[in-house]
């Protein structure tokens, strides 16, 4: 906020010290959220992270190698699997543990921000 930044100012402090010890300790909260929730999309995105990762059924230690998320997983094999089958319920409980990993991250997230909020909103 303007009035903080003019607060730090006024009270002798550096434009960098105002940066580094008023702007982005209030702004940590929002910060934090968006690298959160855009880690989250990126867990969540398929089609963009098949063709980026080559879609390589084989994890290989080399990280420049082909490999397949679980959402690519699930994407690519759905169509293929008997329904009712092994491979069906497996490729369903993929989904469901990305989708748990997912709530759980979105969840820790809001709390880190509550949090951050809380203890910056007295700046």
């Amino acid at each position: 906020p303007r009035s903080l930044t003019l607060g730090s100012l006024a009270l002798g402090a550096t434009p960098w010290q105002t940066l580094t010890r008023v702007v982005i300790l209030t702004a940590s909260p929002g910060i934090f959220s968006a690298l959160m929730i855009g880690m989250g999309r990126a867990v969540g995105e398929t089609m963009i992270v098949l063709m980026a990762t080559g879609n390589t059924p084989i994890m290989d230690m080399n990280l420049f190698e082909g490999m397949r998320t679980l959402a690519a997983n699930v994407a690519v094999e759905m169509p293929e699997s008997e329904v009712g089958g092994s491979h069906y319920r497996v490729l369903f409980l993929a989904a469901l543990v990305l989708l748990m990993f997912t709530f759980v991250m979105n969840t820790l997230a809001e709390l880190i921000r509550q949090r951050l909020r809380k203890q910056y909103s007295s700046l």
